[in-house]
């Protein structure tokens, strides 16, 4: 059975995620790390940093919503694109890893203080392009049997991470969240008019428009 690029981007995060918990060394050498970048040309750690997690709670969010998200994502881009979508989702993947970071890179190039790490930018441009393909299908959290539209739940998303980021002091990279949401929308709007028909922002208001705003919330069951 073929392994999907979903799958197989799970595997090796968690393989390298796992073995960096015991492993300083591993962990330094690629954890996002801004004045390495700038003293010493370390461009790597842009995509390393996304290879290794804080802890297991931080591991298990970020790939469990990879694998709710990403396996929706990667069909929606196969039945797209044809033969180039797994190419062109796993382009997307790591270059948000990177892009996601680029303002904290500023932000904190001189900073020899400031360390970040963790999935969380690519893992946020796939459920934005996700919300994207089908802005209609319940998104919850966890254990609360409340299922809100995906584009509801990403405008919200949205509006709390960057008074987070802006609030700062909670030790979480929540500028990486944001800026990796809006390059998911931006890249997949991109490539759609690159390299297809569809028309991905009239196809996400018509569902919108064609949906009935009572089912704009869910409450019990799963998500719809």
């Amino acid at each position: 059975m073929e392994l999907s690029i979903t799958i197989v981007i799970i595997i090796i995060t968690v393989l390298v995620s796992i073995g960096a918990f015991n492993n300083e060394k591993t962990m330094d050498e690629l954890i996002f790390y801004p004045p390495a970048v700038t003293n010493r040309n370390q461009w790597y750690r842009f995509f390393s940093c996304g290879l290794i997690h804080a802890d297991w709670g931080h591991l298990i969010f970020n790939m469990l919503a990879l694998y709710l998200f990403g396996q929706k994502v990667e069909l929606y881009f196969a039945e797209i694109f044809g033969t180039t979508g797994k190419i062109l989702y796993l382009v997307m993947y790591i270059t948000a890893l990177a892009v996601s970071v680029l303002p904290t890179y500023f932000k904190h190039k001189d900073d020899y203080h400031y360390r970040s790490l963790g999935a969380s930018g690519a893992v946020s441009a796939v459920v934005f392009a996700g919300i994207l393909f089908d802005p209609i299908s319940g998104i919850g959290l966890f254990f609360i049997p409340i299922y809100v539209a995906g584009f509801i739940f990403g405008f919200i998303y949205l509006l709390i991470t960057s008074y987070l980021d802006k609030k700062g002091g909670d030790r979480i990279n929540h500028s990486a969240h944001l800026w990796g949401a809006f390059y998911g929308i931006a890249f997949t709007i991109l490539v759609a008019r690159i390299f297809s028909d569809y028309a991905v922002v009239a196809g996400f208001l018509n569902q919108i428009r064609n949906t009935d705003p009572s089912d704009f919330i869910k409450f019990g069951g799963s998500a719809f």
